[in-house]
């Protein structure tokens, strides 16, 4: 069940056709998944931001937010890019069953910055304390680097 999408001419002189093939209805993961075929002949690629807000327009998706796309490989010759799409039913399952990193991509969740050092030191505290005391090291760990 493939279908286009013409973007608007607004965004670029060089109109953007979305297809999508191989459509699934995941309901265990409350989301549709589909292949995302991009043929944008004149232009490098297009922008995800794009793609998620023509996406949501044919689909009829209220939070562009619910939207992810990624992995996506432009074709030998240009004109032409694939990737995956993913459209959450809600934001609980977005944010239940999306990897961290895309959560931060998609501005569902805020990137907290930690200094790689800390990291490391946190890790090798971790690794020194075995037995009964390690979860209540664990979670003073926790707490440090939350605080600091």
């Amino acid at each position: 069940r493939a279908h286009a999408v013409e973007s608007p001419r607004t965004m670029s002189a060089t109109p953007v056709t979305i297809r999508t093939r191989k459509f699934i209805r995941n309901a265990l993961l409350a989301r549709k998944q589909f292949i995302v075929d991009i043929i944008h002949p004149g232009r490098a690629n297009v922008a995800k931001s794009e793609l998620a807000e023509m996406i949501a327009k044919s689909h009829k998706v209220s939070d562009v937010q619910l939207i992810s796309l990624f992995g996506f490989r432009n074709k030998f010759g240009g004109g032409k890019s694939t990737g995956f799409c993913l459209i959450y039913d809600n934001m609980e399952a977005a944010k239940k069953y999306e990897p961290k990193y895309r959560q931060i991509r998609n501005g569902i969740k805020e990137k907290k910055e930690s200094s790689r050092k800390q990291i490391k030191e946190a890790k090798n505290r971790k690794k020194k304390i075995r037995g009964t005391g390690r979860r209540i090291a664990n979670h003073k760990a926790k707490k440090a680097a939350k605080d600091g």
